[in-house]
C-alpha cells in the first residue's frame, strides 16, 4: 500500500526559535515500511500546501495519515483532509498524534466523513495494525483506534521502545531543521514519558506517568547514524535516569561520536546530577532548556511543579558554572497586571539566560482543562498555541499583549538582532559560509512574529471549528481516567482524584 504521512505547518513560536524534524512521524514511517508499505513523508513546516496538493496525484497514496501534536493545527489538518477527500475520494485518511489523542470524537465530527479514524496514543504499533486491517470496515475495534462506528479499547504503551527507530531518509529538506544556533539539527529520543504531574501539562496524562528508556548501546547506535552535526534530545525530561545518561555518554566516547547537543530537563534533575551534566558538557552539550515556569512560590505550587524558587535559581547558577547556555520558560498568567509584568521583565533583564514567555493555557489532556474550562473566552483551536490568551485577562486584551510582547522583547534586546549577531558573529559567519541560514534569519524575525496587533487580530478571525468543552461535573475526574493508554492499576479515588 502507498502511504503518505503528513506533518502540519509550524506554529507561531516555531517561526523564530526552532523547527524540529518530525521524529514521531519518522518512527511511524519506519514501522509501517517494515511491513512492506511504500511510504512517503511530507513536512508542511518546510513544504507548502501547494506542494502537498501536487504530491497527491503524483504519488497516488491509498492511505494518508496526518500528525496532530498541537491543537492549533486542528483546523489546518481538517481542511487538508477535506480537500484530500475531494482529490482522492477512495483514499483512507487518518489522524494521530499527542493532541489528537485527547479529542478524537471532535476531530471526526469536524471532518464530516473526510477523516476515517483517529489513532489514539503511541502510533507505531496501532498504525501497523490499522493498515493491516484494510479494506475491512472493522478497524474501529483495534486498540487505540476511534472511528465513526465506535471506539476500540485503550491502547497499551509499547513495551520495548528499543525497537523504534526513525526513517530519517524520508524527511526531505533536512537542512531546514534547527534549534537556536544548532543549525542544522537532527532530533533523537533517549526516553519516553514523564514521572511528574504538573497541572498545566499533558505529557503525564498521555503516558500515564510512565517512563521508559532506550538501551544506551542502541541510543548511541542511533546517534551515530545521524549525519547532522547538531542533535536535539527530545525527552520530556532528560536524564531522569542518570545511570542511563552516563552509559550513553560512555558509548559516545567509545564510538568517538562528535556532536553538539541541546536538551530539556528540570531544575531538580540538574541539581541532583551536576557531575553528569558537566560530563555531557565535555561530550558536546551546549544548550539546555529549563521550564522553571515561575519566579514565585505561590505560582509554582499552583502549577504543581514540585520545585521551589531557591532550587530553580541554584540550578541556573549551576548551569552557568558548567558553561551551558540556558533558555528558560516563564508562564504568563492572564491575570497579570502591569506591575507583575514589570517584575518579570526586570528579572529577565537581570539574568544572563534566554527568558521566554508562554501564556497559561488550559487545553484538553491537562488537569486544569477540567477545572478552568468554564472561564474560557474562546474555543478557537488556532488560539491554543500558548501564545494567545484564552481566559479573561485582567488588563484589556490589547494592553495584555503589549505588556507580554514588551516582556518578551527582553529576549530580543539581549539575544537577537544586532546584539545577537555580534555575540555569535563567528558562528553565524561560519554557518552562512556553509549555506545554513536558519539561525541568522531567526535573529531578525522577532518583531514580525511577536506583534500585539497580530495577536489581537487573531481573536477576530472567523471560527469554523471549535473545541468541545468538558462535561460539567461537581468533582474533578479521576486522574487515571485522564490517561490515554491502558493502565493495569485500578483508580482509587481517595488518592488518584485529588483536586
Amino acid at each position: 500500500m502507498k502511504v503518505l504521512l503528513v506533518h502540519p505547518s509550524a506554529l507561531m513560536y516555531s517561526e523564530i526559535f526552532l523547527r524540529l524534524e518530525p521524529l514521531g512521524l519518522e518512527s511511524i514511517a519506519r514501522s509501517i515500511r517494515l511491513e512492506g508499505h511504500e511510504v512517503r513523508l511530507l513536512d508542511l513546516q518546510v513544504f507548502s500546501h501547494k506542494e502537498y496538493l501536487q504530491e497527491l496525484p503524483h504519488f497516488g497514496p491509498q492511505a494518508i495519515g496526518f500528525s496532530l501534536n498541537y491543537f492549533a493545527n486542528v483546523p489546518e489538518v481538517i481542511d487538508l483532509a477535506k480537500v484530500t477527500r475531494q482529490i482522492l475520494p477512495k483514499s483512507f485518511i487518518f489522524v494521530g498524534g499527542h493532541s489528537a489523542s485527547f479529542i478524537p470524537e471532535s476531530i471526526l465530527e469536524h471532518a464530516q466523513e473526510a477523516i476515517d479514524c483517529v489513532v489514539v496514543g503511541e502510533g507505531e504499533l496501532t498504525t501497523v495494525r490499522l493498515l493491516e486491517s484494510l479494506p475491512a470496515t472493522t478497524f474501529h475495534k483495534i486498540p487505540g483506534v476511534v472511528a465513526h462506528d465506535g471506539r476500540g479499547p485503550k491502547p497499551e504503551l509499547i513495551s520495548d521502545i528499543n525497537q523504534l527507530k526513525p526513517a530519517r531518509d524520508l524527511t526531505r529538506k533536512r537542512r531546514k531543521y534547527f534549534i537556536g544556533g544548532l543549525d542544522p539539527c537532527a532530533s533523537i529520543e533517549f526516553a519516553r514519558g514523564c514521572q511528574w504531574d504538573c497541572s498545566f501539562c499533558s505529557a503525564w496524562t498521555f503516558y500515564g506517568q510512565k517512563y521508559r528508556t532506550v538501551d544506551p548501546r542502541i541510543a548511541a547506535q542511533n546517534l551515530a547514524a545521524i549525519s547532522e552535526p547538531n542533535v536535539f534530545i527530545t525527552d520530556d525530561v532528560a536524564f531522569v535516569d542518570p545511570d542511563q545518561g552516563l552509559a550513553i555518554g560512555r558509548e559516545i566516547e567509545r564510538r568517538n561520536i562528535r556532536k553538539r547537543y541541546y536538551l530539556e530537563t528540570r531544575a531538580d534533575v540538574l541539581l541532583r546530577n551536576l557531575d553528569l551534566f558537566a560530563y555531557w558538557k565535555r561530550l558536546g552539550l551546549t544548550n539546555i532548556f529549563l521550564g522553571i515556569e515561575a519566579i514565585d512560590e505561590e505560582t509554582l505550587r499552583r502549577l504543581r511543579k514540585r520545585t521551589d524558587t531557591g532550587g530553580n535559581f541554584k540550578a541556573l547558577e549551576a548551569a552557568r558554572k558548567i558553561g551551558l547556555v540556558v533558555a528558560l520558560n516563564i508562564i504568563a498568567d492572564p491575570d497579570w497586571d502591569e506591575k507583575r509584568f514589570e517584575v518579570v521583565r526586570n528579572w529577565a533583564i537581570s539574568v544572563p539566560e534566554i527568558v521566554h514567555l508562554t501564556i497559561n493555557t488550559p487545553y484538553p489532556g491537562t488537569e486544569v482543562w477540567h477545572k478552568e474550562a468554564p472561564e474560557l473566552t474562546t474555543l478557537d483551536y488556532r488560539l491554543y498555541d500558548i501564545q494567545h490568551a484564552v481566559k479573561p485577562t485582567r488588563l484589556p486584551l490589547k494592553k495584555f499583549y503589549e505588556e507580554l510582547v514588551s516582556t518578551q522583547g527582553v529576549l530580543n534586546r539581549k539575544h537577537l538582532g544586532l546584539k545577537g549577531l555580534w555575540d555569535v558573529f563567528g558562528m553565524a559567519a561560519s554557518l552562512c559560509l556553509r549555506g545554513h541560514t536558519n539561525f541568522v534569519k531567526m535573529l531578525w524575525k522577532f518583531s514580525d512574529v511577536y506583534n500585539p496587533e497580530r495577536q489581537l487580530a487573531d481573536h477576530h478571525r472567523e471560527i469554523r471549528y471549535r473545541l468541545t468543552p468538558p462535561v460539567k461535573s461537581d468533582s474533578p475526574p479521576c486522574r487515571k481516567a485522564l490517561y490515554v493508554h491502558e493502565t493495569k492499576a485500578a483508580c482509587r479515588r481517595s488518592r488518584d482524584c485529588q483536586a
